[in-house]
């Protein structure tokens, strides 16, 4: 080990080499999952740094970890056996904004908020748009191909990536993908990539796709009274002709926790529908009063229509912190992410309330009505013993659920440590060895972020 870190020392300086217990601590643990402290931290600025840390790696037969911000919530980042951790947080530079070919480059630790605000200044839109864009980064963002709010009209991050710059495990660098619009060499490698987790490879640069800036934008709230006409609203909505740049739905407990981040705007006691549209302005007029029509038909209580844009942004952001708020309600929660079709949202949220009281929890679900995808939350004392085990069973129950509905595990988050013994609830023996294979022929002496994603 001495050696390695003598290696990383001399490649990087004694400031981008962390050993120092503390500061290890910090690298034992993500947004919700927990793990040990690796044995180093290594700092690279660029993708130089990082070939040779991985070709140091394999000579001292050390496993490494790549980590962006750390705000995963799966532990597809947390060290659960010996290695180091490649903290890519130091390369955080956009290298370049083509407007004429609507792309960006740009290095993984980028905070996503900061690339989105970049572009915007320029007129252009990077439209992927996870709830914790403030915090996380691009590289891990393409790691675990992390959907977000805006995912029902725009897609997922694997659906604006053109290219990516990786350091495969021997620490030969490839690059996968096209800048054009169009292209079909060879195998798709790109999209392996794409949702690895770290495991094939590290990404060290993204091309990344852009759009010119819708002009405008309005924010609609609908209030139900129950949750099964929240749900036939979502439905009636996306049979219509306007698509909706997002579409959440929050049930009473999670508008609860947030509220008071609202100044009130919402009332206590209902499930929400809120629904983001953006275009130009011809296109925003119509399309909220064709949108305000249908979610009256669909019996909301009422539907508003935020009259400025910083009643928008209260709301959004409300919408962005409720995971942090139900904290205030309870002090842990067993949260998941799943995805079911569309049309089976609110037989998930409704069946989740019965496995809730079956174990007597205090639960909340809100998510990205458009595409299906949940949040699950349980939450629960951790100084309550049968709570804590009461929570734990029915996570499960939840799975189970989530599959019987014709579902998904995990719909943005990956699967990493906290999924990965129900990996083959989901996935058939075959399709299990064959991604095993693969993970062989690209990591033959398995170092890249072992443990994860297969049990």
């Amino acid at each position: 080990m001495s050696g390695l870190i003598a290696d990383f020392t001399a490649l990087l300086g004694a400031d981008a080499v962390l050993t120092d217990p503390g500061d290890l601590a910090a690298y034992a643990a993500d947004y919700k999952t927990k793990g040990r402290s690796p044995l180093a931290v290594a700092l690279p600025t660029t993708a130089a740094h990082v070939q040779n840390l991985v070709r140091f790696c394999v000579k001292h037969r050390t496993a490494l970890i790549p980590r962006g911000a750390g705000s995963g919530a799966a532990g597809g980042a947390v060290p659960e056996s010996p290695a180091v951790v490649v903290d890519l947080s130091r390369m955080n530079k956009i290298l370049r904004i083509d407007r004429d070919e609507l792309l960006v480059d740009a290095q993984p630790g980028v905070v996503t908020l900061d690339l989105q605000n970049a572009v915007e200044r320029e007129g252009l839109f990077y439209p992927p748009d996870p709830a914790s864009s403030d915090v996380s980064t691009l590289g891990g963002n393409a790691a675990t191909n992390a959907g977000g709010l805006r995912a029902v009209k725009y897609g997922v991050t694997a659906d604006w990536i053109a290219v990516l710059e990786v350091v495969l495990a021997d620490g030969e660098i490839i690059r996968a993908g096209v800048r054009t619009r169009k292209g079909v060499v060879g195998y798709d490698l790109l999209h392996l990539f794409i949702g690895s987790e770290g495991t094939l490879g590290i990404i060290t640069n993204l091309t990344l796709r852009l759009m010119p800036l819708p002009p405008a934008r309005a924010t609609l709230l609908a209030f139900f009274r129950e949750l099964e006409q929240a749900g036939q609203a979502v439905l009636a909505v996306l049979r219509s002709p306007v698509v909706p740049a997002a579409m959440e739905i929050m049930d009473a407990v999670s508008l609860e926790a947030v509220r008071g981040k609202t100044g009130d705007l919402i009332p206590p006691g209902c499930s929400t529908v809120l629904i983001d549209l953006d275009g130009t302005e011809t296109e925003v007029a119509a399309g909220s009063e064709l949108l305000i029509n249908i979610l009256k038909e669909a019996k909301a209580d009422e539907v508003r229509r935020a009259p400025t844009s910083n009643e928008a942004k209260a709301l959004w952001s409300a919408r962005r912190n409720v995971s942090r708020a139900l904290f205030e309600l309870r002090p842990q929660k067993v949260a998941e992410d799943v995805t079911v079709p569309v049309t089976r949202v609110v037989e998930l949220m409704t069946g989740v309330a019965r496995l809730a009281q079956e174990y007597g929890l205090l639960h909340a679900c809100y998510g990205h009505a458009g595409d299906g995808n949940l949040h699950v939350n349980l939450l629960y004392d951790p100084q309550n013993q049968h709570e804590t085990a009461q929570a734990r069973a029915a996570r499960e129950k939840v799975f189970r659920l989530t599959l019987d509905l014709g579902g998904t595990l995990s719909g943005e988050h990956g699967v990493g440590l906290a999924k990965r013994p129900f990996l083959s609830w989901e996935q058939g023996p075959a399709l299990i060895e064959l991604q095993r294979r693969l993970k062989q022929t690209f990591d033959p002496l398995n170092l890249l972020n072992p443990g994860k994603i297969f049990p």
